[in-house]
């Protein structure tokens, strides 16, 4: 069972699936199934809230797949896939971000960049040859 931010999922919800990893293991590699790929039915589970479930299906989609397979053995895939996936739910359930409020410039910075650059083009009109 795997928890986000407080909401329970359960281990119905999830599906390993194991296959040969092309990663570190040496002779190994060839005969151990540690690479792990972790299905979740966000659109068939009951973990979360219809809110917060709309939001995270309008981010991920109705299926999120991940993978590991950084490790020799196949529990510690296991354990990384199942903090993949903790982070990949808690990013969609983050709410929006505020809207930026748009605001004018203030008329003394307008007159600041107005002055600013009048004194640079003064600087390189004085760089020029001298009028003869």
């Amino acid at each position: 069972m795997i928890t986000v931010r407080g909401h329970l999922v359960p281990d119905t919800d999830l599906t390993w699936r194991f296959s040969r990893s092309s990663g570190p293991g040496g002779q190994g590699v060839n005969t151990t199934d540690s690479r792990v790929q972790l299905t979740f039915d966000l659109a068939g589970t009951e973990a979360f809230p219809d809110g917060l479930k709309q939001r995270m299906l309008a981010r991920l989609g109705d299926r999120v797949v991940v993978t590991a397979s950084e490790h020799r053995s196949q529990l510690q895939n296991r354990r990384a896939a199942e903090e993949r996936l903790v982070e990949v739910l808690e990013r969609a359930l983050a709410p929006p971000p505020r809207r930026r409020v748009p605001t004018k410039p203030s008329r003394r910075s307008q007159q600041r960049r107005v002055e600013q650059k009048k004194r640079r083009g003064e600087t390189k009109r004085l760089r020029g040859r001298p009028d003869d």
